[in-house]
């Protein structure tokens, strides 16, 4: 018998969740920055097709730039990682609006040179995100779990809490599924994780506030990262980013909301006095 799709995204997820987990905390941080960079470069292939590149040629010179980029941020000045952090929060903030106000998607005619741009800033962000986290401190891998838990627990809360409630629309030209319900619920769930990090840090009750306010923030700059995504994907004309992974899709559909999240969260942490 045939798993449905939920069937299908419950099993994929139940095998790659331990993994991830698993290597979040066992990998040293040489480790876990190669194998988040290998997983970003196939995201970046992903990406090159939704930009509108079609030769594999293409694709694999998109894929090159990544990788020299990635090069690029491994020599990084430790004093250059919260301005560049900033820089890309700003960006996904801006994009939020962007998106919030737009109307109409135009079909795909060929290469995006824009998207294609955007999207080395969207894939490096959190790969300089998550290994300054991860490298940081003895608690860095346990922070990284965090933020990864703090988008899974988003992404639950939001479709359970848009299935029962759902009824206005979130941005109905780029994800007709969305509702503001669902914002709400993954707010909800953020909240709750955002005390429980104040409390794990041993924050003041102000810091704890500033933890809580966080959370939020991430929650909802994630739904951004995905609806972005989704942008992309509605104008090339397909469903889903690719077809690794049963149930979700490709590479992107399951890291889409992470690639928002994790340098706003990364960049916050840093503003709340949490070794990065």
């Amino acid at each position: 018998m045939a798993l449905t799709s939920l069937q299908s995204r419950v099993l994929t997820a139940s095998i790659l969740a331990p993994i991830v987990i698993l290597a979040v905390l066992a990998l040293p941080p040489r480790g876990f920055a190669l194998t988040l960079g290998l997983i970003l470069l196939g995201g970046a292939w992903e990406w090159s097709a939704l930009g509108g590149l079609t030769t594999p040629a293409a694709r694999l010179g998109y894929v090159a730039l990544m990788v020299a980029a990635l090069i690029m941020l491994w020599f990084l000045p430790k004093a250059g990682v919260a301005p560049l952090l900033l820089l890309v929060s700003l960006w996904w903030w801006l994009v939020a609006v962007w998106l919030f106000r737009l109307r109409q998607i135009e079909p795909g005619a060929g290469p995006a040179p824009g998207h294609l741009l955007a999207g080395l800033l969207v894939l490096t962000g959190p790969w300089l995100a998550m290994t300054q986290l991860h490298g940081a401190s003895s608690r860095g891998p346990a922070l990284v779990l965090f933020l990864l838990i703090l988008i899974w627990t988003a992404d639950i809360a939001a479709y359970f809490a848009g299935r029962r409630w759902g009824r206005t629309k979130l941005a109905p030209v780029l994800s007709p599924g969305k509702t503001w319900a669902g914002v709400l619920g993954a707010g909800a769930g953020a909240a709750l994780l955002g005390l429980a990090l104040g409390y794990w840090l041993d924050f003041a009750p102000l810091a704890t506030l500033g933890a809580l306010l966080l959370c939020l923030a991430t929650a909802f700059i994630s739904v951004v990262g995905d609806l972005f995504e989704s942008l992309l994907k509605r104008r090339q004309g397909v469903k889903d980013s690719g077809h690794l992974l049963p149930g979700h899709g490709g590479l992107l559909d399951r890291i889409d909301s992470l690639t928002a999240a994790a340098p706003f969260f990364v960049l916050g942490l840093i503003w709340l006095g949490v070794p990065t």
